[in-house]
């Protein structure tokens, strides 16, 4: 199962709309698959939406009970993902690994010639 992750999105899928995935992959073209993968890319995992807000809830609740009354007060919305941002460029995802690798001591090779 772990091989195979399209195999995880049919159950996944499968749960969220009430059916088997033998019905699901039945019932389903492979182009509707397609677009429910690219549907929870965007949006997030399927499933009920406020289980990311119960889930940050209680991740806030730890993190304030452990800052001990130094910095800001944590809420809710700092755990939880912002899953509809756009995609990085190529240019600024390089530029984030630039930044990631100079923060560690790095330094960038450039090819020769």
């Amino acid at each position: 199962m772990r091989a195979r992750p399209e195999r995880q999105f049919y159950f996944r899928l499968a749960a969220h709309l009430g059916m088997t995935v033998r019905e699901l992959l039945a019932r389903t073209s492979s182009r509707e698959l397609t677009e429910w993968q690219v549907y929870e890319k965007v949006t997030g995992p399927l499933g009920p939406p406020r289980a990311d807000i119960h889930t940050g809830i209680i991740a806030a609740t730890i993190a304030n009970a452990n800052r001990g009354g130094k910095g800001r007060e944590y809420t809710a919305q700092d755990f939880i993902p912002k899953w509809d941002k756009r995609p990085l460029t190529p240019e600024e995802l390089f530029q984030k690994v630039a930044q990631a690798n100079a923060a560690l001591g790095g330094a960038v090779k450039r090819k020769e010639g």
